[in-house]
């Protein structure tokens, strides 16, 4: 996929910047105020690293380390936390030994040009509620990218 980012959209080191990443996070809040969905949203940069974190009021309290842990997972492992979690599903008990991974829909890698660019990570709601909502960021994430319509910004 071949991506035309605006400026500022990724910061010197390749990574989601602070300004694309406010506009992730306030897309992914806004998916879940929508669907009466109380959530907390992390975006990560591509090590995993904190860079925008918002919650809804009432959110509880452990969705803020939990959407964090679904993006660091997402963005160290380059896939969406769906993949384990479905593994886990199918009785790959094993995913629960790798490290640092959360096993939870809910994270999904953002990717241009086929490098990571770092994560988001929702938690709240049910992980598939929670997964509509990541999924809304990214796509805000594919329009900052300059994505074309039908492009994912989570290929890898």
């Amino acid at each position: 996929m071949s991506a035309h980012a605006d400026p500022g959209v990724l910061d010197g080191y390749g990574s989601i910047g602070a300004a694309a990443a406010r506009q992730v996070a306030t897309a992914a809040i806004a998916e879940g105020h929508r669907n009466g969905w109380t959530v907390a949203v992390a975006i990560v940069d591509r090590a995993g690293d904190l860079v925008v974190f918002e919650r809804i009021d009432d959110t509880q309290p452990g969705s803020v380390r939990i959407a964090q842990a679904k993006a660091r997972t997402a963005s160290r492992f380059r896939r969406p936390t769906k993949v384990f979690e479905d593994s886990l599903h199918g009785g790959r008990a094993a995913v629960l030994g790798l490290p640092d991974v959360l096993p939870l829909e809910g994270g999904i890698p953002l990717i241009i040009d086929g490098k990571i660019a770092g994560a988001i990570g929702v938690s709240g709601a049910t992980s598939q509620q929670d997964g509509v909502c990541a999924q809304a960021g990214a796509d805000m994430f594919g329009k900052l990218a300059g994505l074309r319509p039908g492009e994912s910004p989570t290929e890898h």
